[in-house]
């Protein structure tokens, strides 16, 4: 990657935001790594050298997104990358969901990466070139039980970034969508907020792994990603047995079912021995 070219990262201050900054960041490439946590954003931005720069962003705000990367782009003369890639995670049985949770995570995961595009697409077509990176998840590809509302906003982000791929390819703007199985990131072990009291969730890490496999390695998938981006890989998804389950899931549906159902099995019958 040229020296000059920019990233600009929500999410950035933990998880896959954090390890893509410092992988661009040794790339030469300048990083605006942007989160809610004003602390974890200054760490990372720490972390990656004199190529970043941190700033306090909540996502679900359209006008401060559109002024973040407004100022980022004037302040070097170019975008190169923007990842929408902050987002939460609920789990639990949909019925015991309760709707304020629903709302937060679309919130988040849906309205977050939509004001991302929103406010960087324009500028990459008036310039002519750039790169959107938009983070769902494997859970945006096929079922993810017990996950419905995480599952929901993926699918709905991959929706988006596969239409505007197509949109954007005759404006000279590339559009991707990351797609990881479960990545070795905090949110494995932090999944629902305390304050939407719901009163049963699996063992995310269990479950997920039961599902596909055990965690990947965080520092592997933002460089796994930054080489598909290279490529111009339009979804991305990692490792090579998400790649595997994906395509499995796309040629026997029913196998997946049954086995996803297997695991939600397990998964309740751990709950009855609370």
């Amino acid at each position: 990657m040229n020296p000059q070219k920019t990233a600009f990262i929500t999410g950035g201050g933990s998880g896959i935001g954090r390890a893509l900054a410092k992988a661009l960041a040794v790339r030469g490439v300048r990083v605006c790594v942007t989160d809610m946590d004003e602390q974890a954003a200054q760490r990372v931005s720490h972390e990656c050298g004199t190529n970043a720069m941190a700033r306090v962003l909540d996502v679900r705000d359209a006008e401060a997104v559109r002024r973040s990367i407004d100022a980022f782009a004037v302040q070097h003369g170019r975008l190169d990358y923007v990842f929408n890639n902050a987002g939460i995670a609920i789990s639990g049985e949909t019925d015991e969901i309760p709707l304020a949770a629903w709302q937060r995570i679309v919130d988040i995961n849906i309205h977050g990466v939509l004001h991302g595009v929103m406010a960087a697409y324009p500028i990459l077509v008036k310039q002519g070139f750039g790169h959107i990176i938009n983070t769902a998840s494997l859970a945006g590809l096929g079922p993810a039980p017990l996950l419905s509302p995480y599952a929901l906003t993926k699918h709905a982000v991959v929706g988006l970034s596969t239409s505007l791929r197509v949109e954007a390819a005759t404006r000279g703007v590339r559009v991707s969508v990351l797609c990881p199985a479960a990545i070795e990131t905090p949110i494995l072990d932090s999944m629902n907020a305390s304050e939407f009291n719901i009163p049963w969730g699996p063992d995310t890490r269990r479950f997920l792994t039961a599902l596909a496999g055990p965690p990947y390695p965080v520092e592997k998938c933002a460089l796994e990603a930054l080489a598909a981006i290279d490529r111009n890989v339009g979804v991305i998804v990692l490792p090579g047995r998400a790649r595997l389950a994906w395509r499995v899931g796309r040629m026997w549906p029913a196998l997946v079912e049954r086995l996803s159902g297997a695991a939600v099995a397990a998964e309740r019958t751990s709950r009855q021995h609370l």
